[in-house]
């Protein structure tokens, strides 16, 4: 599930031309569960996160502010191409506080 979303997430950015304009981005699997609706049923399926990230040192880190467009591409081939996962999100987190990987 996570290698699949990653990859669609690593396409779109090369497809997009933005691949080399962030210093990190990847899919991040969610151990939760979330209502939703897939083939009009509800469905308790899972959650990836995209992270996208610039740094110079890792020390800290700046999000990207990656187009709406490109974020809605990545979420809808991650809902339609990744069996059980029915949301995306975007992490917004600056480091610090958080960290760049999620843990």
């Amino acid at each position: 599930m996570l290698r699949e979303a990653d990859a669609i997430v690593t396409e779109e950015l090369i497809r997009s031309g933005w691949y080399s304009k962030t210093w990190q981005t990847f899919a991040i699997f969610v151990p939760v569960r979330t209502v939703g609706i897939r083939d009009g049923k509800r469905s308790y399926d899972h959650v990836i996160a995209i992270r996208s990230v610039n740094s110079v040192d890792a020390v800290t880190a700046q999000v990207v502010r990656l187009p709406w467009e490109l974020l809605e591409t990545m979420m809808e081939r991650i809902i339609r191409e990744v069996p059980g996962v029915n949301r995306v999100v975007y992490d917004i987190t600056a480091k610090p506080p958080g960290t760049i990987e999620w843990e």
